[in-house]
């Protein structure tokens, strides 16, 4: 057998081999050997079960279980070293990241398998061949236990895998999944980062607790914010549904866009297209939306308003907000109503209402803090930026992580 893709200048076929054949597989003794009083605070650390639950080992001891000198030198045979692959035996079948050098000789619980292949395999290619949903899915379906699923090394021994006979093929195959998986970590923690910021942001750059000063602000603005009632702002109106809809859901050429939940982008806040159309005969039962109007779902635990970027029509779900006087930017008027001052209020005004669910009356009473219109768009510009490259750094991690997908399929036999 030989995969679909694989590298130039290797063609002999692939060969099939038991884990157990070509690796070391072993126990971790803890449990039985040590109690609760026998960590220290600065020992050498030992991995459990709890560090396959965040997909990544930890880079640091700090907080882990650890025990003393005397107590490692009589568990050295329970060391974890470079190239070693660990997997959970309980609860979950999945395998954690390759130990990297500054882990060596840390020491693993007894729920944790330690897999160490021999010399002539490669760690990188065997970890990621383990990382296959076939793998995976094989050693699932021979785990014991029906409430807590749990495997051991004998199941783990009889694992069936192919693989190429040449280490040079191998260690080719291994150190291309161990690059992608470094450029996927590197756009997954550049796109969390970007979203703390953006968080802390959204709480520093607008006024809170009744203040007319936001804590962070640009240079050159210095005057007060201005409290308004929102509903003297703006326009609010309910969106509408005719029934029952889908004697109204069409294909035809001259069809409405029908904006539903699902046409809101998971980031950024322009809605630019929609999956279903209705028909114009639809259009007095429904609200019709324009290019500049924001419209916010009204179930509470959505909230996130958005910026049409195309005619169409909202059903009862949304909420209009159009901003009819020129009171607003736009960008700043969307990150606006998205800011948690906006959201505990929205929370405190529906407190006691028998409907837990945002309307017109309930969001027009909302007290805004706004700024002069230059200060807005300023503020605008800035959170915009943050929102594109955030789309950027998570455009680029699921394209990544298809990649790294169809290959794990196409590579492997």
């Amino acid at each position: 057998d030989a995969p679909a893709i694989r590298f130039k200048g290797f063609s002999d076929a692939w060969e099939q081999r038991k884990l157990g054949d070509i690796s070391e597989i072993k126990t971790g003794p803890f449990g039985s050997t040590l109690h609760a009083d026998d960590y220290v605070s600065d020992g050498t650390p030992i991995i459990t079960t709890e560090h396959f639950k965040t997909g990544a080992l930890p880079r640091s001891k700090n907080g882990l279980p650890q025990v003393s000198d005397s107590d490692y030198k009589r568990l050295t045979a329970y060391t974890l070293d470079d190239g070693d692959i660990v997997f959970s035996r309980v609860g979950s079948v999945d395998i954690n990241a390759l130990i990297t050098p500054f882990q060596s000789n840390w020491l693993f619980s007894g729920r944790v398998l330690r897999v160490r292949p021999q010399t002539d395999i490669s760690s990188k290619f065997l970890h990621t061949r383990l990382e296959t949903e076939s793998i995976k899915t094989d050693i699932r379906t021979r785990a014991v236990g029906q409430t807590m699923p749990s495997i051991n090394t004998e199941i783990l021994k009889i694992t069936p895998l192919v693989l190429p006979s040449s280490a040079a093929e191998q260690e080719q195959i291994g150190s291309y999944f161990a690059a992608l998986d470094n450029l996927i970590t590197l756009h997954q923690r550049k796109f969390e980062k970007l979203t703390n910021v953006k968080k802390s942001m959204l709480e520093k750059m607008f006024p809170q607790n009744g203040s007319s000063y936001p804590e962070i602000r640009f240079k050159g603005f210095t005057d007060p914010w201005e409290q308004r009632k929102f509903s003297e702002l703006v326009q609010i109106e309910r969106g509408g549904s005719p029934r029952p809809i889908d004697d109204f859901i069409t294909d035809a050429p001259n069809g409405l866009n029908w904006i539903k939940i699902g046409d809101a982008p998971t980031q950024g806040n322009y809605i630019t297209k929609t999956a279903e159309k209705i028909r114009p005969e639809g259009l007095s039962k429904t609200r019709e939306v324009h290019p500049g109007d924001l419209i916010l779902s009204n179930s509470m635990s959505f909230g996130k308003p958005y910026i049409m970027g195309i005619d169409g029509c909202i059903h009862d779900g949304w909420l209009l907000i159009r901003n009819t006087y020129g009171v607003f930017d736009l960008t700043f008027l969307c990150h606006l109503l998205g800011t948690p001052q906006m959201l505990s209020q929205y929370r405190s005004l529906a407190a006691g209402s028998t409907v837990n669910n945002l309307n017109k009356e309930l969001v027009g009473n909302t007290v805004v803090t706004i700024p002069s219109i230059t200060e807005q768009r300023v503020l605008g510009d800035y959170l915009e930026q943050l929102d594109n490259l955030i789309t950027l750094h998570q455009r680029e991690l699921e394209k990544l992580q298809n990649i790294k997908k169809s290959m794990l399929e196409k590579m492997f036999v």
